[in-house]
């Protein structure tokens, strides 16, 4: 027996060890909650809330539009939004049609929609009407059939909204407001939805570059919306503030699912902004979030947070957190950031600080524990250059797991697929160490991958807008440490012309989302490489880490 199979971990549990495999799914539990509980608020958005019954009429007039589109059991729709409620109206009237979701960034420009369109199959695209021009050259390429359009203000006319676009008129799409007042709710349009089911498609980067969808079910969901639930000790007298985005695996599970799965109000406010999300926390009485280490750093900038508690419940994960900020935070508002640890390809947690503890840090690399394995999890740590051989506790190794929160697989690829797994385990691509006592801490990376603010980013997409101006010769991109984000991307550039940084930069945005542009440029006579050829990553992220 190895020593990951005694689970010494569990000792530090305050839950049950393991929890039940889910017989039923987010939607019946949504469903179950405008049944039983109507008046329930589901949705409180700036200063208009909307209840459990209001909530499922809105989901099933959109099935019923998605019906008289000819859209059907496992079909993709599209989502472009930020955390409006037309988020949830489209998730859950998607899943009333035994459709699938498709989350895309609202950040993607023209080549990264049409990409993600293109692959999913997607035949509809639910968006805000500010992202209507950048999404349009998308779809029309893809041959999307069906597009409605949405603003911010829809649900909250009255709101001030930080960032809030004027609402545009659009004859080339279906507002969606409208189209939901003229369809009626139809039970005949529910389609049976069972836990094997495929949820969503959200899209990770992978080996080659190239995004990939990872297919979640609707048993993967549930699962670890009841980890939340369990781990977190919530109830229906807590509140979730969403500040992670729902297009994003944090929030779908940790936002929505957990939400309708406990009974509890979700508290959104379109776009994350500091002093917005103090001000609806503290009106609301939110209780529970988990965000980005970034927001939370945001949050200790704005002085209003220093007015009174804010959150009882804290959580972070998606990028490496400095045992600085949660100390810090905690003397600011009295709460403790728990440390969590996930990918989109397990739906988001496999690790956690248990509520009500702290967590360690290791010794030798400083870096913050992850947390233990969450029910049901198994995690073991394999030899880098082997998965076959596991290395014993305080050794470093790449972190394999195993459970039923693991994806299903990449959609249409099934050779990402099986490189993804081992003998029936995930492989992470990240660099773990397991103390005696079953703590877990993520030290490195195996994979090259860019993780600013929580967001991933792939070297090669980056590299690949830059290799097309005429400039440039060579580009190898990285991520360098930064203070706020956790990594930045700074790439490193050999030139046929003369250019600016100013100027690839600039070209890179037009390009590409916010956080896959280059925050820094060097120009270098040469990029090192290789005998083989392979830029030498390793050594550009050190010359960069010395400056």
């Amino acid at each position: 027996m190895s020593p990951y199979d005694s689970k010494p971990w569990l000792s530090l549990y305050r839950v049950p060890h393991s929890l039940p495999i889910p017989s039923s799914t987010i939607l019946d539990a949504f469903e179950s909650n405008a049944l039983y509980r109507p008046q329930t608020i589901a949705i409180q958005y700036f200063d208009r809330a909307i209840s459990y019954s209001e909530l499922d009429r809105l989901a099933s007039s959109f099935a019923s539009l998605l019906a008289s589109r000819g859209v059907s059991q496992g079909d993709r729709v599209a989502l472009s939004l930020q955390n409006n409620p037309q988020f949830a109206i489209a998730q859950y009237g998607a899943w009333k049609r035994g459709a699938a979701i498709v989350p895309l960034s609202p950040m993607y420009k023209r080549e990264e929609i049409a990409y993600q369109l293109a692959d999913s199959g997607a035949k509809v695209w639910v968006g805000l009407d500010s992202l209507f021009e950048e999404a349009r050259p998308a779809l029309e390429e893809t041959g999307v059939r069906h597009i409605f359009t949405t603003n911010e203000q829809d649900f909250a006319p009255h709101a001030a909204i930080p960032g809030s676009q004027p609402k545009i008129a659009l004859p080339e799409t279906m507002d969606l407001l409208t189209a939901l007042g003229t369809a009626s709710p139809d039970p005949a349009h529910r389609l049976r939805v069972e836990p094997s089911s495929l949820a969503h498609i959200v899209y990770t980067s992978g080996t080659t570059g190239k995004p990939k969808g990872a297919m979640g079910l609707h048993r993967h969901i549930a699962f670890n919306a009841n980890v939340f639930r369990t781990w977190m000790e919530l109830t229906p007298e807590d509140a979730v503030l969403g500040m992670a985005p729902l297009f994003h695996i944090t929030g779908l599970v940790a936002h929505l699912a957990v939400a309708a799965l406990a009974g509890m109000p979700l508290i959104l406010f379109h776009r994350f902004t500091a002093s917005e999300a103090i001000r609806v926390a503290r009106r609301f009485k939110a209780t529970f979030s988990v965000a980005s280490i970034t927001a939370y750093i945001a949050l200790m900038q704005d002085p209003a947070l220093a007015e009174g508690p804010f959150l009882k419940k804290c959580f972070t994960g998606g990028a490496a957190v400095a045992p600085s900020i949660t100390e810090q935070f905690g003397a600011r508002c009295g709460s403790y950031i728990h440390n969590t640890y996930g990918l989109t390809e397990v739906n988001s947690p496999s690790h956690s600080v248990p509520y009500g503890a702290r967590a360690p840090v290791h010794a030798e690399s400083g870096a913050l524990s992850i947390g233990v394995p969450i029910p049901n999890c198994e995690a073991r740590i394999v030899r880098l250059d082997d998965p076959r051989h596991i290395v014993p506790p305080g050794e470093p190794g790449e972190l394999l797991l195993k459970g039923p929160f693991v994806f299903e697989g990449y959609w249409n690829k099934p050779e990402a697929t099986a490189a993804a797994f081992h003998d029936g385990w995930f492989l992470t691509g990240d660099v773990a160490i397991m103390d005696p006592e079953g703590w877990f801490y993520i030290v490195d990376r195996k994979k090259d991958m860019i993780n600013a603010s929580g967001y991933k980013v792939w070297p090669r997409e980056v590299e690949d807008v830059l290799y097309r101006h005429p400039a440039v010769r060579e580009a190898a991109v990285v991520g360098i440490p930064d203070a706020y984000r956790g990594e930045t991307v700074k790439a490193f550039v050999a030139l046929r012309s003369e250019a600016a940084a100013e100027e690839l930069i600039a070209f890179c945005r037009e390009r590409l989302a916010a956080y896959k542009v280059p925050r820094q440029v060097e120009f270098l006579e040469e990029i090192p490489k290789t005998p083989s050829g392979k830029f030498l990553r390793r050594r550009l992220r050190a010359c960069a880490t010395k400056e």
